[in-house]
């Protein structure tokens, strides 16, 4: 039995190393490398487009704040249909509105976009209007298997259709013109009564420019006109040099945190090193996994969510050397230890973790960031250190190879 924890302990501590080594400086290029690749960075890390906008009065629109609550909703739903996290979308006194996107490919188009009114009409040869982007369910971009060329699929809501197929019955053999924003974009001839509620908008020269079409349409039209007031590339060179300087910090931080873990723990602070490190390697597989953007706050919330697991630990080890002192064998000093301390770790993390929520149902951009890193952080701690390192210290008590309670601590 004490051979079999031997060669289990041997191989977790060969494949952390392994799995360190490789992390830091991998053999070869690889794509899935979690820290080489697919860790989003945010705006201040990466770089992206700020955007200063203006709701300006028409005559077909004043500004209101019923407006403008409406222009916030729209713009945050095109952004993030263009599959943009965490941009900053605000309103700046009664008029204007400030967006800031990371890491967009072509941040130009996405800001004519976002301002474009994106009114869609359908009219008769006569000019009456048949249907209108009120009556839209939805829009999606797709390939046309006759033509293998883009187009967007419409379908209409019950009354959008029913208006729809009044109107094709109607107009068979004539023209029904497709407009968005006043310009035509087709105008094809009716052939039937269309009773399905569905029409196509094409061709497209690409599929991305159906996407911004199809954008446009399913996040409604705006209810003002926006104007560009101010428009600037924000350069990463400030964040990279943020987040040089933060993993430094961190380096740092973490090498004096394990090595007081081992000074003053000993065999259970070595155990604890095992267990963060293998915490730090899982919240950047869940970073990967669900696409977390990755800012300066989100990084804080991270080495946050580090003490907080390096925190739980130290409970756990004081416990365990108060049972040892109690004159308890190892095995029971080890479970009475984790029983004793799971409250206490309980209560501090659940605090936390309702803290980081209330910032992140109202907070924005990064600050929201930093509430996710920092409830994924505690999740993760809470598993290794009363799961994992619960786990390693049986390992070790049953393998008989440390049987002095001073190499507890105690």
């Amino acid at each position: 039995m004490r051979w079999a924890n031997i060669w289990k302990l041997s191989l977790i501590v060969a494949v952390v190393a392994a799995v360190v080594l490789f992390a830091v400086r991998p053999p070869v290029k690889v794509d899935w490398l979690p820290v080489t690749k697919h860790v989003r960075l945010g705006l201040d890390l990466k770089g992206g487009v700020h955007v200063v906008l203006q709701a300006v009065d028409t005559p077909a629109a004043k500004v209101t704040p019923e407006a403008m609550k409406r222009v916030l909703g729209i713009l945050e739903e095109r952004i993030n249909r263009f599959g943009v996290t965490e941009p900053i979308i605000q309103q700046q006194g009664s008029r204007r509105v400030i967006v800031e996107i990371a890491g967009v490919k072509d941040p130009e188009e996405v800001v004519r976009t976002l301002i474009k009114p994106a009114y869609l009409e359908f009219k008769t040869e006569g000019g009456e209007v048949i249907v209108t982007g009120r009556d839209l369910k939805e829009a999606r971009e797709s390939i046309d298997p006759a033509t293998n060329l883009p187009q967007v699929d419409l379908t209409f809501n019950a009354i959008g259709a029913k208006k729809f197929a009044k109107a094709t019955e109607e107009n068979v053999g004539r023209k029904i013109g497709i407009y968005l924003d006043g310009e035509l974009l087709q105008e094809p001839t009716v052939k039937e009564k269309i009773p399905t509620g569905r029409a196509q908008i094409s061709p497209y020269r690409s599929l991305e420019e159906a996407h911004r079409i199809a954008v446009l349409l399913q996040s409604g039209a705006l209810p003002v006109k926006l104007e560009i007031l101010e428009k600037r590339t924000v350069g990463p060179t400030l964040g990279k040099d943020s987040l040089d300087n933060s993993l430094k910090a961190g380096a740092i931080g973490l090498l004096a945190i394990l090595l007081f873990m081992i000074a003053y723990y000993r065999v259970p602070g070595l155990v604890a090193n095992f267990s963060l490190v293998i915490y730090a390697l899982l919240v950047l597989f869940i970073f990967t996994a669900f696409r977390v953007t990755m800012t300066l706050p989100g990084i804080a919330g991270f080495i946050l969510g580090l003490a907080v697991a390096v925190d739980a630990n130290i409970i756990i080890f004081e416990r365990l050397k108060e049972e040892l002192r109690a004159g308890k064998t190892l095995r029971a000093g080890i479970d009475d230890g984790f029983r004793r301390a799971f409250v206490a770790i309980f209560d501090a993390n659940l605090t936390t973790v309702l803290a980081a929520l209330v910032l992140y149902y109202f907070g924005t951009g990064p600050i929201r960031g930093f509430a996710v890193t920092l409830m994924i952080g505690i999740g993760v701690s809470m598993f290794t250190a009363l799961t994992m390192t619960r786990w390693l210290l049986h390992l070790v008590a049953g393998s008989g190879l440390v049987r002095n309670p001073r190499l507890f601590g105690a």
